[in-house]
């Protein structure tokens, strides 16, 4: 009798992981994400813009393609996208894709400030979240290998100032791919794939989480799967 209850117990323990790691990445969204969006909203949005945002991320994705422009100014335009593509619904979200080509790109560049990258990574969180076409679309984009090689990426220098910078950039990367992935089965394939990844997250669990609602390594480790072998 015991041994035919232990697949419905653990199943039940499944469950309840996952149902906890829903409710941590909707807590940590509205705290940390939304919070600072709304307000940008209350100021810059005008009543009458569209439903869909088609015209304003139109122009913020000329800014965010402008090469000629600061690296931050198109890193800000970004994290606008992002913001419309979330609050606009699936049409939006099909209509910031074309600016999230440009955002996979400048994630690439190891020339950039770690507060432009942070808001890139933020603009792609926004695009994904609760969205599995916007998922599927990122992962056309090659997002994952993109993202996961900034766990590769060590400073240039061995100053507290930019290790503590270079570790910020990991953790809201840890969060990205938590966000990307959640309930997207063929993402979650794809990062168990990843050969140091396992290593890679089991090393920045190990760091000072202080002031984040979670680990995000630990959720991110939990939901690929990395706990089972």
């Amino acid at each position: 009798m015991a041994k035919s209850q232990a697949p419905a117990r653990f199943g039940t323990w499944v469950c309840g992981c996952f149902v906890g790691l829903c409710r941590c990445l909707q807590r940590f969204w509205s705290i940390h994400i939304m919070g600072f969006f709304v307000k940008k909203k209350e100021e810059r949005l005008p009543p009458a813009e569209s439903i869909f945002h088609k015209e304003k991320i139109v122009v913020l994705g000329h800014i965010l393609k402008n090469e000629s422009l600061a690296i931050e100014e198109r890193a800000r335009a970004a994290h606008r996208i992002g913001l419309l593509a979330f609050t606009g619904g699936p049409m939006a979200g099909t209509f910031a894709a074309e600016s999230m080509k440009e955002v996979a790109l400048l994630l690439q560049s190891h020339k950039m400030a770690p507060k432009a990258k942070i808001l890139l990574l933020q603009s792609v969180a926004c695009w994904c979240y609760l969205d599995p076409a916007a998922q599927n679309r990122a992962k056309l984009l090659q997002l994952i290998p993109i993202l996961t090689a900034i766990f590769d990426n060590e400073p240039e220098s061995t100053s507290k100032t930019e290790i503590k910078s270079d570790l910020l950039v990991k953790f809201w990367t840890c969060y990205v791919l938590s966000v990307m992935t959640c309930n997207n089965l063929p993402l979650m394939k794809e990062l168990r794939e990843e050969g140091s990844l396992k290593r890679q997250l089991q090393v920045l669990a190990a760091g000072d989480w202080a002031g984040w609602p979670e680990n995000f390594a630990e959720v991110l480790y939990f939901l690929i799967g990395f706990h089972k072998n």
